[in-house]
Formats: structure tokens, sequence, C-alpha cells
């Protein structure tokens, strides 16, 4: 049995040229798949973790991480100073209408009494008698366009005239100077406006004074 193990391991492999199946072997060339099989054994392995690939790899992705998280902290840096700049565009446009409306105030309340005394001017024009002189009702009428005029300027700078009459009493822009008793009217209904109020924005310049309707005794 032991002579047949040496024949076989001696036997010299015979080429079939005619056979497609048959695969060119030799005894130098197991040799060498054996030395090769070796040394791949011994090399470092980069799927292991110990190849300048997978060094590389490990550096990429620490970098990538660390350039999002920045572009992170840069998106959200620019979200804070967006909001900080808008709150400060509010901020600076509410004190300019501040600034504004406090120094239209200042002077619209200097020309009110002006207003008032061109308002009992008009008035008067309209109780004159006929038998006046037209010059005199002239100069009235001369009056009354000055008044218009000056309602005009002080309403290009925001000042507004506040609604009275027929409106229901309101003591935040309202100042009752008379009440009467009335049947024409509901209780608490401005029937007669005895000085014109004013307003600019939300700022009261002057609170309306009015007449105010109320029930009858025993009503």
């Amino acid at each position: 049995m032991g002579d047949r193990k040496s024949q076989t391991a001696n036997r010299i492999p015979i080429r079939f040229e005619d056979d497609p199946l048959y695969e060119e072997t030799s005894l130098e060339d197991d040799g060498a798949a054996e030395e090769k099989a070796v040394i791949e054994a011994d090399a470092p392995s980069d799927a292991q973790g110990g190849g300048p690939l997978t060094a590389e790899l490990v550096a990429s992705r620490a970098e990538i991480k660390r350039l999002q998280t920045a572009v992170t902290e840069a998106q959200d840096a620019l979200l804070r100073r967006q909001a900080d700049f808008e709150n400060y565009r509010k901020r600076v446009e509410r004190e300019r209408t501040e600034t504004y409306h406090r120094v239209v105030a200042e002077a619209a309340q200097k020309l009110l009494p002006v207003m008032d005394n061109l308002s009992r001017a008009v008035d008067a024009e309209r109780s004159v008698e006929t038998s006046e002189s037209a010059e005199f009702r002239h100069f009235l009428h001369g009056v009354q366009l000055i008044s218009k005029q000056l309602s005009e300027v002080l309403e290009s700078f925001g000042v507004q005239p506040i609604a009275a009459v027929g409106e229901r009493f309101d003591p935040h822009i309202h100042e009752a100077v008379v009440t009467e008793p009335s049947d024409e009217h509901e209780p608490d209904t401005v029937v007669e406006e005895l000085a014109r109020g004013y307003r600019i924005g939300d700022r009261l310049l002057r609170p309306a004074m009015v007449k105010v309707a109320a029930p009858k005794s025993g009503s």
C-alpha cells in the first residue's frame, strides 16, 4: 500500500490536448501557490483596520461629521441673527412711530384751541341773520375755509377727530359735560358735541366734550 502512495506522489501528469476540460498543473506551480498563500496570510489586511485605506476612511468620516456639525451650528446662528435683526427692526420702527406721534401730539395740542375758535366762528356764520352785510358774511366764509384747511393739515399728520354724536358714550374717549333725559335716544347715547376730541393713532390728544342722553325719571 505504501508503494501505491509513492507511485501516486511521483506520478507525472499527462496532458491530452484534445480534452477541453483538462487544466494544466505542475509540481512547480503547486509550490508557488502555497508560497503565495503563506505570504497573503502573514500580510496585514485593510478590512481588519490595519491598512492605510481604512485609516483614510475613518478620517474622512470624522471630517464629514465635523463639517455637518459646523453647518448645523452656522444655520442655527444665522436663524438667531435673523430673529435678532427682525426684533431690532420692529423695535426701531415702534420707537420711531412713538416719537413721531409724540412730536405731532405736542404741536397739535397747541393748535386745538385755534381749531376751537375757528369752529365757533363757523357756527356763528350759520346763525348770522340775512340782514348782515355781504362783506361780513364773506369774512365768515373765509374763516370757514381756514378752519377746513387747518383740519386737513392736522389730518395729514395723522390727527383724527373722535366720533361723538350718535355714538354710545365711551368714558375712554368722551367726557360727559351734560346729561339730558330723552325719549328720542337710548340712554348713554351722545346727543350733542360741545367740543371736538382728537386722537393720533392710539394716543388720545383730547376727549370729546359731549352731552349724553339719560333715561327720564320714573321710566
